[in-house]
């Protein structure tokens, strides 16, 4: 019988590692800021955009649970850090937008997240920093997942391709 050494698993260290970063990310906003991890993806994913955008893509992207989204979408609307907006080639369809003090809360973030990322990966030379985000991109390009918060939204759901073996 082979057995799984769970640690040098990669999905479980990507997992454990993502899990842990995202934590020591999360003090800098949710006790400050009073946002949880949900409400920091969707002031992050509207606030490098220049557009408004679904929560379906905000889902999409972050590969956050739809319903997950919905919950901190109203948490962020009754605290007027967003806002929807119609669709102006389809007025059906509401997408979402930071209000002004949404965005101003973002440009309070953004540096103090940078520094915290800095921080964490301070364990790393300049040349294995790049290697890293060079191997993740790799990654999440070959498994079909968004790159960046910038594109558009108006397309079927990327789904990851299946390898064979």
């Amino acid at each position: 019988m082979v057995k799984l050494d769970l640690f040098s698993f990669l999905p479980f260290r990507l997992n454990r590692l993502a899990a842990e970063v995202s934590t020591a990310l999360a003090e800098e906003y949710q006790q400050r800021y009073g946002l949880d991890i949900p409400g920091w993806r969707i002031l992050a994913t509207l606030g490098f955009r220049d557009d408004a955008c679904t929560a379906q893509f905000i889902a999409q992207c972050t590969r956050t649970h739809k319903s997950t989204i919905s919950r901190a979408v109203n948490a962020l609307l009754e605290r007027e850090l967003i806002e929807r907006v119609e669709n102006e080639d389809d007025r059906r369809e509401l997408r979402l937008r930071l209000t002004p003090e949404g965005r101003a809360l973002y440009h309070e973030l953004v540096p103090r997240l940078k520094r915290r990322e800095q921080e964490i990966l301070s364990c790393l030379s300049a040349r294995e920093r790049d290697s890293l985000a060079d191997a993740l991109g790799k990654i999440e390009r070959h498994l079909d997942l968004i790159q960046a918060s910038h594109g558009h939204d108006d397309g079927p759901a990327v789904k990851p391709k299946v390898s064979a073996g």
